[in-house]
């Protein structure tokens, strides 16, 4: 049986491939919120869309492995690698955590945490 984790990583995987958010956007509450290394916060479903939108507005294409989760039945820890290509044609690779607090139907909670030197493009010769 696949865990709420193990869900969320298939529907991750399936928004980026579609560039769609809404498979990922289902997934989580009215009242969730969702933060990553910046300092804004997101709010609920209108909030979990503008979020996984800009996500994909970041990248021609990006495409994330996971190398190691676990699921506690509340709360799911997440290990990966993303691969891709930003806006513009510059490849990155980078690779961070997400946790999402979770009551198995719906995320409570996402954040997430990452290696942001791979989004610094390197200055033309």
């Amino acid at each position: 049986m696949d865990t709420f984790t193990q869900n969320f990583m298939q529907a991750l995987q399936r928004t980026e491939q579609s560039r769609d958010p809404a498979p990922l956007v289902a997934l989580f509450s009215e009242v969730a919120t969702l933060h990553n290394l910046t300092t804004q916060t997101w709010e609920g479903l209108d909030g979990a869309h503008a979020f996984w939108t800009a996500y994909l507005g970041n990248f021609e294409q990006i495409r994330s492995e996971f190398s190691h989760h676990t699921d506690d039945g509340h709360t799911g820890v997440m290990e990966w690698e993303a691969t891709g290509q930003l806006k513009g044609g510059h490849d990155l690779s980078y690779r961070g955590v997400s946790i999402i607090e979770h009551d198995g139907q719906k995320v409570q909670a996402f954040r997430t945490y990452y290696d942001s030197a791979a989004f610094i493009r390197p200055e033309s010769a």
